[in-house]
């Protein structure tokens, strides 16, 4: 059996997991402002696509996903490490939602959208974001 290295107990564990967002998160909430400050109007949580797309264009048939870099694994990331207590928990719960984006990034292809993924850590020094969000709205 593995040694349970957790530094908090179960309740304190529970609470902290409790207050972890999965909408209007700070790194979705900066791209929001972004893509409105640039002048586009969007969608948010667009129920009937595959995966609920954080911001959503269906003028354009183009949705952005806002991705935690811990939550969907963002390779070569620091913040895509490895929980060190309870790794039999945490590495499938952490493949299973990395193989859900790539199922859905498919699915939405397949229906004729374009997706684009804006990583965590991209939005807190956003200095080449706003041309990527605009090269990628433009293109049609």
């Amino acid at each position: 059996m593995a040694e349970n290295t957790d530094t908090l107990s179960p309740a304190e564990r529970s609470e902290m997991m409790s207050r972890v967002r999965n909408k209007d998160t700070k790194p979705e909430m900066r791209v929001r402002r972004l893509v409105h400050s640039l002048g586009y109007r969007y969608r948010l949580h667009y129920g009937s696509l595959p995966g609920r797309p954080d911001i959503a264009f269906p003028e354009r048939r183009k949705v952005i996903f806002v991705h935690g870099c811990f939550w969907h694994r963002h390779e070569g990331c620091s913040r895509c490490r490895m929980p060190k207590s309870r790794r039999e928990y945490w590495a499938p719960k952490l493949e299973k939602n990395r193989l859900r984006d790539i199922e859905t990034r498919a699915k939405l292809e397949e229906l004729g959208w374009d997706v684009l993924v804006v990583w965590e850590c991209e939005t807190e020094e956003a200095a080449g974001l706003p041309g990527r969000i605009m090269s990628f709205l433009e293109d049609f």
